[in-house]
C-alpha cells in the first residue's frame, strides 16, 4: 500500500508500541512512524480499552517507508530481531492480547515475504520455539493519543523507559549502527 508517492506502509505488533516506533524511526528508509492500534473490532479505541484486552485490538507501530532504501523483508529482519516471536500474547512483562506478535500486511506481496521469512526462520531453527506471528490482512489503523507519540524520546527516565526500552534499543543500535539515520 502506497502512502505517498515512492512510499509503502507496514503495520507491525510486538508488544509495546513506544519501543517499536524507537527503533524503527531510527531507521534509514523509514520515513515515519506511528503510534496506534490495529486488528480488534472497537472502532477508535483508546489506549485505556486496548490495555484491556477486550477491543481485539493489538498495539502496532504503521511504518511509512521508502523501499529504495529499505525493504520490507528488511523492515521484517528488524522486527524478528528485536521482539520474542515466540511467546503468544506477551512480551517480556507486558501481557495481555493487545501485545501480540502480528504483521498485518497491506498487499499481497507482503503478505508472502512475511511467511517466507517465518518459514526461513523456523527451518533454521532460529528460535527455540515455533513462531506464533500472525500474518494477518490490514484493515484499519487507529493512531494512539498524542502523549504516546516519540514516548521514549520525550520520557527517557521514565522507569519503563529506562529499564525496558533502552536497553533493546542500545542493543538493537548496536547490532544495526550501519543502518542508522
Amino acid at each position: 500500500m502506497s502512502s505517498r508517492q515512492g512510499t509503502e506502509t507496514a503495520t507491525l505488533a510486538g508488544g509495546c508500541f513506544w519501543c517499536l516506533e524507537a527503533i524503527f524511526d531510527s531507521l534509514q528508509g523509514v520515513i515515519s512512524v506511528s503510534s496506534g492500534f490495529a486488528g480488534g473490532t472497537t472502532v477508535n479505541p483508546t489506549y485505556e480499552e486496548v490495555c484491556t484486552g477486550t477491543t481485539g485490538h493489538a498495539e502496532v507501530v504503521h511504518i511509512t517507508f521508502d523501499p529504495g532504501v529499505i525493504s520490507f523483508r528488511d523492515l521484517l529482519e528488524v522486527f524478528f530481531n528485536i521482539h520474542d516471536p515466540t511467546t503468544l500474547n506477551r512480551q517480556g512483562p507486558d501481557v495481555g492480547t493487545q501485545y501480540r506478535s502480528a504483521i498485518f500486511y497491506h498487499t499481497e506481496e507482503q503478505r508472502q515475504i512475511a511467511e517466507s521469512v517465518i518459514a526461513e526462520l523456523e527451518a533454521g531453527k532460529v528460535f527455540d520455539l515455533p513462531i506464533v506471528t500472525e500474518v494477518v490482512p490490514f484493515t484499519v489503523f487507529y493512531p494512539a493519543e498524542d502523549y504516546h507519540k516519540n514516548y521514549y524520546s520525550l520520557n527517557p527516565n521514565q522507569p519503563y523507559c529506562r529499564t525496558v526500552i533502552a536497553p533493546k534499543l542500545a542493543k538493537f543500535r548496536k547490532k544495526y549502527e550501519d543502518r542508522l539515520k
